[in-house]
């Protein structure tokens, strides 16, 4: 049986609840509006874990965590989520707090409660206004598997000239 729905739970118990996803079990399959689909894990508020994480669908982490994720699908990091970790999966939507290099296959999305300090690599970034990130940002087809880090020289504002006007070289 699937995990679908999982609210924030402000007077949430601290506990950790995971299932695995059986799709001959009549779930209904149902997709969030973001198009993400069902949660098959989920890390609670007042979780705590440390180590390598790998799943083959949707999680959401609104707990603490440090060391290495990887994944097949989506990884959501809730409002109140601690990540301190290598990330690498297909989708990565943030809402909390991210330390660590992170390499999407996809997508990522910074929302305006998330702060992200770490390198980002992914042929799709969306960052809401709002959002705090410090790092470096290769964006690329094939970035995600080069295994590349270097990062994008950013435009200083005498570089860009209007249209007709020569730029001066000294």
């Amino acid at each position: 049986m699937a995990i679908s729905g999982f609210g924030r739970g402000k007077g949430g118990t601290g506990t950790t609840a995971m299932s695995n996803a059986n799709t001959n079990s009549g779930a209904s399959g149902q997709s969030s509006a973001s198009g993400i689909g069902n949660l098959t894990a989920f890390i609670d508020q007042g979780s705590e874990f440390e180590g390598k994480l790998s799943f083959k669908d949707t999680v959401r982490i609104d707990g603490t965590f440090s060391g290495e994720i990887s994944s097949d699908n989506t990884l959501i990091v809730g409002e109140s989520g601690q990540i301190h970790a290598k990330i690498r999966s297909v989708r990565i939507v943030i809402s909390g707090y991210v330390e660590g290099d992170i390499v999407a296959t996809q997508q990522v999305v910074l929302h305006k409660s998330a702060v992200v300090s770490g390198d980002i690599q992914s042929p799709s970034l969306v960052i809401e206004e709002g959002a705090q990130f410090n790092g470096a940002v290769r964006m690329s087809s094939d970035s995600a598997s080069s295994g590349d880090t270097s990062s994008v020289s950013p435009i200083r504002s005498q570089d860009a000239k209007p249209a007709g006007e020569k730029s001066k070289v000294s």
